[in-house]
């Protein structure tokens, strides 16, 4: 199939490399010249319009930026340019309720929105896509051969007893959630359970880092090599995970993560899960307190803090940035 990538950032290059890599047809198009420019195999745009211009209707956008004004604007302006029949995919993080109200839009236009909540991090291009779509099942089902490419298929992984009449797209690593919106919404839920689960991990290293200390009577400190205990704890614990195998990375790569400062960004879905919690008065303390410490960890950090900074990195390529005190950051939703 022929596609369309708008934003070709560490994401959105490696969806368009997969897709290539099977067989799929992608035009593609950043603001920075040098990103079409450095994406080999693609069809290269010089604007929204001129990518529109190349691809074939019914045609498929893929969206692919930060969540915020610049895919507000990106999406507004696929709107003035698209035809009837053809498909806006969001795959960013947005906020579910945006791409209610921007579905309702391009809807009366004849246009069709789908929000594809997509994990995998710059991992995606080996490992594959899980993604949770949200939007009309017709248009889903058209592009089941874009998403099937992206996702990481069924492997290893042993199949569920009992789902044999189950959609088997799930065991691929893609489902079809619902009605627009729904795609995001879970994969907003997903980043607000990592919040937790990251935050988990950091507490124990922090507290196995500390029991050496010379507040402790002497025979109860241990010098506990924790780069040790992540890989050992990858090997049939019952925490062994995959946010556990790139802890392990991180602590072989550096025992003390002092290239880390510990200030640990917030890009949105933590917040918006919370507020969900709210709206819907379901108790989520874990999340929250994990969202809180992230909130802290500007005001001066600790070891734990620095090993979610190097889980960041290592799952999605996350840098720090330079974070005025107490001020969260938004634009990277």
């Amino acid at each position: 199939m022929q596609i369309g990538i708008i934003g070709l950032g560490r994401m959105g290059a490696n969806i368009a490399r997969r897709l290539m890599q099977n067989g799929h047809q992608v035009v593609g198009y950043d603001a920075n010249a040098a990103a079409v420019k450095g994406l080999e195999g693609a069809a290269p745009a010089s604007s929204v319009a001129d990518l529109i211009k190349q691809l074939k209707a019914p045609r498929a956008v893929w969206v692919m930026l930060p969540a915020g004004h610049i895919t507000e604007q990106t999406i507004h302006q696929l709107g003035t340019l698209l035809d009837k029949a053809d498909v806006v995919i969001d795959g960013g993080n947005t906020y579910f309720k945006d791409d209610i109200r921007r579905a309702h839009a391009l809807h009366h236009k004849g246009i069709a929105y789908l929000d594809v909540g997509t994990s995998g991090g710059v991992w995606g291009l080996e490992r594959g896509y899980c993604m949770m779509i949200g939007g009309d099942k017709g248009h889903v089902n058209r592009l089941d051969p874009i998403f099937k490419a992206l996702a990481p298929g069924v492997g290893t992984i042993e199949k569920t007893p009992g789902r044999e009449r189950a959609d088997p797209r799930v065991t691929e690593g893609y489902m079809h959630v619902g009605p627009a919106g729904s795609g995001h919404f879970v994969k907003m839920i997903h980043n607000g359970i990592e919040y937790g689960m990251m935050q988990a991990f950091a507490e124990g290293f922090d507290i196995m880092k500390g029991r050496n200390s010379d507040k402790l009577a002497e025979d109860e400190r241990f010098d506990i090599n924790v780069a040790d205990v992540a890989e050992v704890w990858r090997r049939g614990s019952v925490v062994a995970s995959w946010l556990l195998d790139l802890t392990s990375i991180a602590l072989s790569k550096s025992g003390t993560l002092d290239q880390f400062s510990g200030e640990v960004d917030d890009s949105g879905e933590g917040r918006w899960t919370v507020q969900a919690a709210v709206d819907e008065a379901v108790p989520a303390p874990v999340i929250t307190a994990a969202l809180y410490t992230r909130f802290r960890s500007r005001m001066g950090n600790t070891f734990g803090e620095k090993l979610l900074s190097a889980m960041r990195y290592e799952f999605g390529g996350h840098i720090e940035s330079a974070l005025p005190s107490r001020k969260a950051r938004d634009e990277d939703r």
